[in-house]
């Protein structure tokens, strides 16, 4: 046996010397029996078996108890104790249930499973109104393993890139946490928590993510949500989706008669569960749900399977059956990765009739109690409800020691020799420079990393530079970057350079500083992608990306300034001046002066320019409202969580002023709703509702009209269709005067293809999409789409074609898009 073993062991054994009620639980046939639940009788006092069998019981005085034993599959088993000093200890052995199915029901013509799926629906919201309200507390562990990963992915070693070290397998755990938290709930608000103590293996300064919220599944409702929305087998519309089995009844402890059904989808794509539901007679309310999906099903590729086990109990005092235990199983599988999880929950001392007061419920919905991640080994021994396994205590020991060594200088300055050592490699790959004891990285990319090809610089490179200094674990960090580019057809130099300071991540004020000289879109928002404009150039000859010289210096200010609301501004001056085709290169044709020209306004114009030179300075102030948006408050930082019941307003002020031409002079006033709307089962709708208006604007500059973001090279790489058209051209409705555009999609996730024979093998998601531009001086243009994605191939399915017809005062033409969808 290793130190670290001992170890370990020292540890169990001091797990169960300061616990008040220890045992362990195992079938008849002495197999130890993983996830009891155990808990005092008629109360939500309880907790759960390990992987091994093992429990703790928080008893705070001694006298008469009934320890109740509840295992799916095994009766239940009731112990009178008479306790009058700790450590007590109390083991229980469970016999199989005998699951019988009654001749009645065997010759009943109609399936009786069905009436009892009814019979719950109707009593489902009856039974979230119960539950409308309560506290608790709240355990979680999480567990994440790894199996038989390679040595290295894409030329990465795989030990450094997860910061593991794996046994000789290549297996090992790569996560794992515990929480220890308070939770509050009140309908029509999201779940409060409030965690005590908080546990990374091989982190001492770290706080788990484990939170109630995320494992928060809910069978009552319509649908649990995943990536996608799952149908609950007890959802209103659960029928269209799920066919049941009774298999059989037995009766629980309390002389409850439990049902047990299996549940099996309709068809073979649909975003339902197998497994089985229990559900107990006359109440019609879940006494246990065993249940798993796909992650084809789940909307989750990388995950093989999900399952989820969820135990209730009832208390006759508050007359609930409520949640005591959860477990969430699953498998996963990606890029030679492999290997399983397991979060365990557990839910005791519920309070059903709780006071809750105006305060007790903010946008704060997570919290940290102070310094709840420096909670010692006596703490957790005392508190922890399950029992950690052999496995976890060793994880915990051995990387609790290897982390005192990786923090110290010796060893910080042996991995970064190690990284440092420049390679012949590095020359074409990059390379990078760090120092971790005092924190700073220095890095160049790859020169043939962003090689690219326009018609004004024609073959053009960039190198980039950043150096990132960090100063806590608040995220304060300075950064100064910069990036050297040349073109050899106009045989010209340019570079930019960056320098940011961030304040802290609670509400990510920063501010920076950058100049430079760079070639720059007439659009600011880069329609069109430099790989995108490189084939469309070399391969079709369509010459689309049309640019401008651009010399500026500018000043940002960023900052949330209350919840919800964010302000970022900019100020700046800038030089513009006019760029012509230097380069008349083409790959696959010999025809040369194939190319329209750069002037965005007349494309076959090559001598004319679009705008004169000049000098402009500009002032952009921004904000953005996500209203009634909730937060989760870690030490480390403040996460927002936008709340999709409202949309996010944007509003924009943008000005040009002391233009050396005072015609290039402008003010515009601009607003942005966006929104994705959840449609429960059947599927999605999100809209982006934009416009603006320009004043003093009648002779501005082209780069300052507003330009609609459109398509014309019939693909779409960076998966962004709500913020563009897809038939429309790139400066075909710019304007300087008012202006609006709409964008819709209706994704259904399913809910159509998945009902359609053969094809609902396909897997594919069905979306409708429609969007419309209007301006001062065109007639309306709009464009109606249908499409599907989550095409491809076993887990890798980010494809997505769409055909699209345009029209503006009758049909325009239509074209075929494909994309990338994620």
């Amino acid at each position: 046996m290793n130190k670290y073993q001992l170890l370990c062991l020292s540890f169990f054994v001091l797990n169960f010397s300061f616990a008040q009620i220890t045992g362990n639980v195992t079938a008849n046939t002495n197999e130890a029996l993983p996830f009891v639940n155990v808990y005092l009788n008629d109360t939500y006092t309880g907790t759960t078996t390990n992987e091994e069998g093992n429990y703790t019981l928080d008893i705070s005085k001694a006298g008469d108890y009934t320890i109740v034993f509840q295992y799916l599959g095994f009766k239940t088993l009731k112990k009178e104790v008479s306790i009058t000093s700790f450590p007590y200890a109390l083991d229980a052995k469970l016999v199989e249930e005998n699951i019988t199915l009654n001749e009645v029901v065997i010759n009943s013509e109609e399936n009786p499973a069905n009436q009892i799926i009814k019979n719950t629906i109707a009593k489902r919201k009856g039974v979230l109104e119960k539950l409308s309200e309560y506290k608790a507390n709240f355990y979680s562990r999480g567990l994440i393993k790894i199996k038989n990963a390679p040595e290295k992915i894409f030329g990465q070693d795989v030990d450094e890139m997860l910061d593991v070290e794996l046994d000789s397998t290549r297996s090992g755990i790569i996560y794992l946490s515990e929480t220890i938290s308070e939770i509050e709930y009140k309908k029509s608000r999201r779940l409060k928590e409030k965690i005590l103590a908080s546990k990374v293996s091989g982190d001492s300064n770290g706080f788990s993510f484990n939170t109630a919220s995320d494992v928060d599944y809910n069978f009552y409702d319509n649908t649990i949500e995943l990536e996608n929305n799952v149908v609950s087998p007890i959802a209103d519309y659960a029928f269209s989706y799920y066919k049941y089995k009774l298999e059989g009844t037995f009766y629980d402890d309390n002389n409850n008669l439990i049902n047990k059904i299996l549940i099996t989808p309709k068809r073979d794509n649909d975003a339902a569960f197998s497994g089985y539901i229990y559900i107990v007679e006359d109440q019609w309310v879940i006494y246990a749900a065993d249940v798993s999906i796909s992650g084809k099903r789940s909307g989750i590729p990388p995950i093989d399977v999900f399952k989820i086990k969820q135990t209730f109990s009832f208390s006759e005092t508050d007359s609930v059956w409520a949640l005591i235990s959860q477990t969430l199983d699953f498998k996963y599988g990606l890029f030679g990765f492999n290997g399983e999880g397991r979060y365990t929950s557990v839910y005791s001392d519920y309070n059903f009739t709780p006071e809750f007061s105006d305060k007790n419920f903010t946008r704060e919905v997570l919290s940290f109690e102070e310094n709840s991640n420096k909670k010692d080994s006596l703490f957790w021994d005392t508190k922890r409800p399950v029992p950690l396994t052999v496995e976890e205590s060793t994880d915990y020991v051995r990387k609790d020691s290897i982390q005192l060594v990786k923090e110290s200088k010796p060893y910080l300055d042996s991995i970064d020799t190690k990284h440092n050592t420049f390679k012949l490699g590095d020359v074409l790959g990059g390379y990078s420079y760090q120092n971790s004891h005092k924190n700073y990285r220095f890095s160049i990319d790859s020169p043939i990393e962003k090689i690219s090809f326009n018609t004004v610089q024609g073959w053009n490179g960039t190198v980039g530079m950043r150096y990132t200094k960090n100063y806590d674990e608040y995220k304060r960090y300075f950064s100064i970057a910069g990036d050297i580019n040349y073109g050899e057809a106009d045989d010209r130099l340019r570079g930019t350079a960056n320098a940011r300071y961030k304040f802290n991540n609670i509400n990510n004020r920063f501010i920076s500083l950058s100049g430079g000289v760079k070639t720059e879109q007439f659009n600011s928002s880069n329609p069109i992608s430099k790989t995108e404009n490189l084939v469309s150039t070399l391969i079709f000859e369509d010459n689309y990306m049309k640019l401008y010289d651009r010399s500026f210096v500018q000043g940002q200010y960023y900052q949330e300034i209350i919840n919800g609301v964010r302000l970022n501004s900019t100020l700046g001056f800038e030089r513009r001046k006019a760029l012509f085709n230097n380069s008349d290169y083409v790959l696959v044709n010999e025809v040369r002066d194939a190319y329209t020209s750069n002037n965005p306004l007349d494309e076959t114009n090559f001598t004319s320019k679009p705008f004169n030179t000049h000098n402009i300075a500009k002032l952009n102030v921004n904000t953005t409202i996500n209203f009634a948006q909730d937060y989760l408050s870690y030490p480390d930082g403040k996460y927002n969580i936008p709340n999709s019941k409202y949309p996010i307003l944007s509003l924009g002020y943008e000005k040009g002023f002391a233009a050396t031409d005072s015609n290039y002079n402008f003010d515009q006033f601009k607003a942005r709703l966006r929104q994705r709307i959840d449609l429960g089962n059947k599927g999605e709708f999100e809209y982006n509702a934009q416009g603006g208006l320009f004043s003093n604007a009648d002779t501005i500059a082209f780069m300052d009209y507003h330009h609609f973001n459109g398509n014309q090279t019939n693909v779409k790489l960076d998966g962004s269709y709500l913020d563009s058209f897809k038939n429309l051209p790139y400066y075909g409705l710019s304007t300087n005067n008012s202006y609006a555009e709409l964008h819709t999609e209706y994704r259904f996730n399913g809910y159509i293809l998945n009902k359609i024979p053969l094809i609902n093998k396909l897997n594919f998601n069905l979306i409708l999409g429609a969007k419309a531009a209007f301006t001062h001086e065109n007639k309306p243009y709009s464009e109606y789409s249908i499409g599907v994605d989550n095409i491809g191939f076993g887990k890798f399915r980010f494809l997505r074609v769409d055909y699209v017809r345009s029209y503006q005062s009758g049909f325009v033409n239509d074209a075929v898009m494909f994309g990338i969808s994620f």
